[in-house]
């Protein structure tokens, strides 16, 4: 079966044809055009379609919406973007000044009835009417980051984050407009996926807001017999999907403490520490030295995708095992070299003397398989050299900040392990992490203790004068104050890390890293709130946490709100967070679906939220949070 990634490729692709099915001809020369994008377009495409795949689509050029561009007669040009009045503006001026003459416009999300008479005005008045050839409305305002994983946002997305859902002073027409956002957001993924699915949620905050709103344009676009986008409900094989999916709505809220951890895997960390964005991050690495003595250093792009092996193998190991890893490819990488060393010097390549002709011979097939293997070998080093690069990022910040030291106690917190260190040592302690890094660790400490006020004051002070800011931590008192708070303490069990011997192939002089002083952790596997959830709602479990949950099903003619007698466990689940999400949840998720697998269930669960959030962006939005409650 198809994944998300996969059908939002070939919607891409399909429009990328200029709306025309792919043909299977590989011959086929493809008719050469230019793509124009806005922002919101640029965000979609670029995790899923190189440039390289973009010339091989016939797109000769690509350019933002708003820039200056020339006039290019008889190339088609597709546009690609959100239909917003700046944008239909845009369009306006481009038919007036006669840019191109065929125009294939491709909006985002539906355009309004409006907007689209604007666009006709605008075409009239340019006399560009016939230049148009299409107009289509693609559904696809969602960004595709994993095979099973998106978001809604990356531009602007302060529109839709957990702060602006939780502002006090938010008026009912702009909690109105977010929702309207998402809700449009996420019926593209649905059409995208082409079926429709039953929804849970939890009563009372702004995920039931959101399900509510989704089960009524789904059920209005499902009972129109006119203009039904799920008609058939054709599954990715071409087969009737029968089997439907379970959309779970559910506020970032339901756990607090999550987006705040210090986290140990791969993926996780290039988010925390290096920033990943949209499957690309930017690292810094030293050049040398300066002719003054001090170190120069340059920033290096590196993309992070499917393509790359190593990363879809190791994007979710822990941090040591990443290390080693890469020790292992390079070690690898090296014994290739030196074959091909080993076959010039059989051949006297290196040297002057001549070659005897049944040498030539016998080595024909060794170099033919070196010549072939050349690519490879080049394309090995190249990811070699990248992946060492940002671990190298990741474990200077490890260093620097003692990221193991907080990881590790974190979780002893969260599996209610008894402490090593009293958490006043740490934040007193000079030597350990950034501010930021303590005020992430008392908040969780905070949400997963029962604490005296006595005892919070003592921290507060202690905080203040490590210099951290504490307007997050007046959010999250108040926000304790109005949450059921043995349900949050219960819900993170388990887990805990141990601690195994020193690193056995890290230690050696050849190595890149020189791991001394980092602790080699290993997670113990548990559930974080968000997977137990969904564990009981796909498998249909009787659980107080959840009995509650809203049942909606858009199909059904007659509204019902409670699961009906005959329980269905699911195969496939989306799960929605409404407020931000983040790579521990996803990988958590992950690790779940690989443990059902194993046991024998066949389950796939597709892990969505507004936008990712690291911790520093999720502080940032509890502080605006807390200088309202002064």
């Amino acid at each position: 079966m198809m994944t998300l990634r996969e059908k939002q490729i070939h919607a891409l692709k399909q429009m990328l044809n200029l709306n025309q099915q792919e043909t299977k001809a590989t011959t086929a020369v493809p008719t050469w055009k230019i793509l124009i994008y806005d922002r919101v377009g640029q965000d979609i495409i670029s995790p899923l379609i190189s440039v390289k795949e973009l010339r091989d689509l016939g797109i000769t050029l690509h350019m933002q919406l708003h820039s200056d561009r020339d006039v290019i007669p008889e190339v088609p040009a597709i546009y690609f973007c959100a239909p917003t009045e700046e944008n239909i503006g845009r369009i306006g001026q481009d038919f007036q000044s006669g840019l191109y003459d065929i125009y294939h416009l491709n909006f985002i999300s539906p355009i309004s009835r409006q907007k689209m008479e604007d666009l006709a005005s605008a075409a009239l008045l340019a006399g560009a009417v016939a230049n148009i050839h299409k107009v289509f409305d693609q559904y696809l305002n969602f960004i595709t980051l994993e095979d099973d994983m998106f978001v809604l946002r990356h531009q602007n997305s302060d529109m839709i984050s957990y702060h602006a859902i939780n502002r006090g002073e938010i008026k009912d027409t702009e909690m109105e407009s977010i929702m309207d956002i998402i809700v449009d957001s996420l019926f593209s993924v649905f059409v995208t996926l082409g079926t429709v699915p039953i929804i849970r949620c939890p009563r009372g905050n702004a995920a039931e807001m959101v399900a509510k709103k989704l089960d009524k344009k789904l059920r209005e676009n499902v009972w129109d017999t006119r203009n039904s986008l799920f008609q058939g409900e054709v599954g990715g094989t071409g087969h009737f999907s029968f089997q439907r999916p379970l959309l779970i709505v559910l506020d970032r809220s339901v756990d607090m403490a999550t987006p705040l951890h210090h986290t140990w895997t791969y993926q996780a960390l290039a988010h925390d520490v290096l920033e990943l964005a949209l499957n690309r991050l930017v690292v810094e690495e030293n050049v040398g030295r300066s002719p003054a003595g001090g170190a120069r250093s340059k920033t290096r792009p590196c993309e992070l995708n499917n393509t790359d092996r190593f990363w879809s193998q190791h994007k979710g190991s822990p941090f040591p095992r990443v290390a080693e890893a890469i020790q292992e490819e390079l070690e690898q990488y090296r014994v290739c070299e030196e074959e091909v060393k080993k076959l010039k010097s059989s051949m006297g390549i290196d040297g002057d003397m001549d070659i005897p002709g049944n040498m030539v011979a016998n080595n024909t097939a060794r170099l033919t398989n070196a010549v072939n293997s050349l690519p490879q070998l080049l394309d090995m080093k190249r990811l070699i050299d990248m992946h060492t690069t940002i671990a190298t990022g990741i474990l200077n910040s490890i260093k620097s900040r003692r990221l193991d030291t907080f990881f590790e106690i974190e979780e002893k917190i969260m599996s209610k392990q008894t402490l090593d260190r009293s958490i006043l040592d740490i934040i007193n302690d000079p030597e350990a992490g950034t501010p930021e890094d303590k005020i992430r660790l008392f908040i969780i400490y905070y949400l997963c203790t029962n604490m005296s006020e006595v005892e919070f004051n003592k921290h507060e002070a202690a905080l203040a004068n490590a210099g951290c800011d504490l307007n997050p931590l007046m959010y999250i008192k108040r926000w304790r104050g109005y949450t059921k708070l043995s349900g949050i303490q219960n819900s993170y069990e388990g887990g805990g890390t141990k601690t195994v011997s020193m690193f056995s192939k890290l230690m050696n002089q050849g190595s890149s890293f020189v791991m001394e002083g980092v602790k080699n952790l290993v997670v113990k596997k548990h559930n974080l709130p968000v997977t137990k959830i969904v564990d009981e709602l796909i498998e249909m479990k009787q659980s107080p946490s959840t009995e509650d949950y809203y049942y909606l099903d858009p199909k059904q003619l007659k509204q019902i709100e409670h699961v009906p007698k005959n329980r269905t466990t699911f195969q496939d689940v989306i799960v929605f967070i409404v407020g931000g999400g983040n790579y521990i949840e996803y990988q958590n998720l992950n690790d779940y679906v690989k443990q059902k697998t194993s046991s024998g269930a066949n389950k796939r669960v597709i892990y969505g939220s507004t936008t990712l959030i690291n911790a520093r962006q999720f502080i940032k939005q509890l502080s605006l949070l807390g200088q309202e409650v002064h």
